[in-house]
């Protein structure tokens, strides 16, 4: 049996909460599952802790194949599941890089569990890549988003790959999509746990507040609304990647800390800004709804609806992102001169933000960035030390540290990074070469 306390310990949590719990007991005596529960709610560990459950470490197959929307979705849950520490061994495959560096990731460490967008996870199915004759479990976490984003011919093809019957579960913030007809060669029941209306008691810990903007172009409202804020994590929902540009740019111009983050980016450039934002290097995040789910950000205390949504699912999901795991948050929809508030919000305070300054209010970290990662052996102690070793630091100076399969990402007080960049230049860290150097602002 699985230590579940010892594995919350592992995690930072100290209790599971009534979702998860259910959905534990649920998962291992039914064949299908339908989770509904709010963005934030904690479904990942929901389905996770069943998953491990049912696995066996010591065998050397595939076992498991988590279907998730996004390549950011999928590397979180590899990571939870690292984290875990259950002997079980897992890899994300997603596009944006080369499918035969994966080929031989799975080839070298013969996973339990895959974690993979559609298109992808397709891709080495029918290359042969991936064999799942001895998968018996099937997830597909955030359901009704790989349907939105238009993967139902992937997952199609996906199914027809599996060995014929076996557990399936779905987790899903809303139930706005039926199942599609070729779940049935999957599994032919499932057993629905709803906690959508525990959306309910999330709002109840959201305020929600209408910001007038005088003006069509809302940026002077949102750069003054920014600085009642005062450097408290937020991000900035806009309705397409080119309002993302603009408006992240403008921001960047007035001197805030702020990150742009959309489907169109580079994956690179979208991993630097989950990053920033996650480790306070950048305390504004604007995105798309790309951002509304499917990221591991529990640091999030503000949401902006710069761009009004357009459906209440869409407000839903945004506002998700605020007031995770019993936590409080707060969020503004700013309003333009011929908009209204939609019918769907039904109460929100009013703050006019017409008399306030422009003052950008900087994060007290910058970030260093590092051309090694976990296929050099490079580890987050290894960083740890030649920093405080080679660059004079202590630990208290040094923020989150993330290391990727190719690089490495380290928050550092902005007062320390000239003198560190001194310190360092030249020197070797784990008998490496390798470039150091600070990260640029955008």
């Amino acid at each position: 049996m699985t230590d579940i306390n010892s594995i919350l310990r592992q995690l930072g949590f100290s209790s599971l909460a009534p979702m998860q719990s259910k959905m534990l007991d649920v998962a291992l005596q039914s064949e299908g599952v339908v989770l509904l529960s709010p963005t934030g709610s904690g479904k990942t560990l929901a389905y996770m802790l069943p998953l491990v459950e049912l696995l066996d470490s010591n065998s050397e197959n595939l076992q498991a194949i988590v279907i998730v929307p996004t390549r950011e979705l999928a590397q979180q849950s590899a990571d939870m599941l690292k984290s875990m520490k259950t002997g079980l061994r897992g890899i994300s495959l997603y596009g944006g890089r080369p499918a035969m560096k994966e080929h031989g990731i799975l080839r070298e460490i013969c996973p339990h569990v895959v974690f993979a967008t559609p298109g992808r996870l397709n891709d080495h199915l029918q290359k042969g890549n991936i064999s799942p004759h001895r998968v018996s479990l099937l997830v597909i976490d955030e359901f009704d988003k790989c349907l939105e984003l238009g993967f139902r011919p992937e997952m199609e093809s996906i199914i027809s790959h599996l060995n014929g019957k076996m557990r399936c579960w779905l987790t899903s913030a809303t139930n706005s999509e039926e199942i599609p007809r070729f779940m049935d060669r999957v599994t032919g029941h499932f057993q629905e746990l709803d906690f959508s209306h525990n959306y309910a008691e999330t709002e109840e810990r959201v305020e929600v507040w209408q910001v007038p903007a005088p003006k069509k172009d809302k940026l002077d409202t949102l750069g003054r609304l920014l600085s009642v804020i005062e450097g408290k994590p937020a991000i900035v929902f806009a309705a397409h990647r080119e309002s993302v540009e603009r408006v992240g740019k403008w921001l960047l111009s007035e001197g805030f800390d702020a990150t742009m983050y959309h489907g169109g980016m580079e994956q690179d450039l979208r991993e630097r800004a989950v990053y920033r934002f996650r480790s306070g290097v950048a305390n504004v995040l604007v995105s798309t709804d790309l951002a509304a789910r499917g990221l591991d950000i529990p640091e999030v205390q503000v949401v902006i609806h710069y761009h009004l949504p357009s459906k209440e699912e869409e407000y839903v999901h945004r506002n998700g992102r605020t007031a995770r795991w019993e936590s409080y948050g707060k969020v503004y929809l700013i309003v333009g001169p011929e908009e209204h508030l939609p019918d769907y919000v039904q109460t929100a305070k009013r703050l006019n933000v017409e008399d306030v300054a422009i003052s950008p209010r900087l994060s007290k970290f910058s970030s260093l960035y590092i051309g090694r990662g976990k296929r050099d052996k490079l580890s987050k102690a290894d960083i740890l030390g030649f920093l405080c070793k080679k660059g004079g630091l202590s630990a208290a100076e040094i923020g989150r540290i993330d290391v990727t399969e190719r690089n490495s990402y380290v928050a550092v007080q902005r007062l320390k990074i000239k003198s560190l960049l001194r310190l360092i230049a030249g020197e070797k860290i784990k008998g490496m070469k390798t470039l150091i150097e600070e990260t640029k602002r955008y």
